[in-house]
């Protein structure tokens, strides 16, 4: 059963002339190590980590930690980027699990099917947004083009922890050890952008993580392209 909870009570390089570009298919799922729902879930993203073709993103929201675990990847932000996802879409609650696709569709809990069929929608649809993204050392340089002007846009830059392991030992999963894939962290927003002029970022990326950059149409809309770099 899906884990509910009322909005009101919620915690919260060069690039050829723009055309229309192809994107990877972001996946976030918003998960809780003290929601016993979720690990069927977080299971399937270790299958989605594989393709090249999806970005695939664990957002651990807090709003559980009240009932006996406290989630130790859980960011309040996670929860507060849900909600405002919720809010877009006109739904009433937020829940565990939930992915959401591409900043657009969402899916309850674990559906390989309808997961594998709304990834295939996605990757068929063209953006107007061509990305690219280089690593040289601690620093990412994004350059990024529009077709159209698509503004107003978000750029925003996060890391991720491919594998980390957690033996949780009170809630709803006490006992069980999970390994979860692409824990995310250090989720912000670069600038905002219109996508009438060429954009070109140099960015902060300390460290040998995993980096993704998104374009998306404001913090809780469609995504429109991302990259990363692994």
């Amino acid at each position: 059963m899906k884990r509910l909870i009322p909005l009101v009570f919620a915690a919260v390089a060069s690039l050829v002339t723009p055309a229309a570009a192809q994107s990877p298919v972001v996946v976030e799922l918003f998960t809780s190590q003290g929601c016993s729902s979720c690990p069927p879930a977080d299971k399937l993203m270790h299958e989605l980590a594989k393709r090249d073709d999806v970005i695939a993103l664990a957002l651990h929201v807090d709003y559980w930690d009240y009932i006996g675990w406290k989630d130790e990847f859980a960011d309040p932000a996670y929860a507060k980027r849900q909600r405002g996802y919720a809010v877009a879409a006109g739904r009433r609650s937020i829940y565990t699990p939930q992915m959401i696709i591409n900043g657009q569709a969402d899916i309850v809990g674990a559906r390989p099917m309808e997961l594998s069929r709304l990834i295939s929608d996605y990757s068929d649809k063209s953006s107007p947004i061509t990305l690219a993204v280089t690593r040289s050392g601690d620093q990412v340089k994004i350059v990024a083009q529009s077709a159209e002007p698509s503004g107003p846009l978000v750029v925003q830059i996060l890391r991720y922890t491919p594998e980390r392991t957690s033996r949780i030992t009170r809630g709803e999963n006490a006992g069980h050890t999970i390994t979860y894939a692409n824990v995310t962290e250090g989720w912000k927003i670069l600038q905002q952008w219109d996508g009438a002029t060429d954009l070109t970022i140099d960015a902060d990326a300390p460290g040998d993580k995993p980096v993704v950059v998104m374009v998306q149409q404001g913090v809780d809309g469609p995504i429109l392209a991302a990259a990363q770099i692994r």
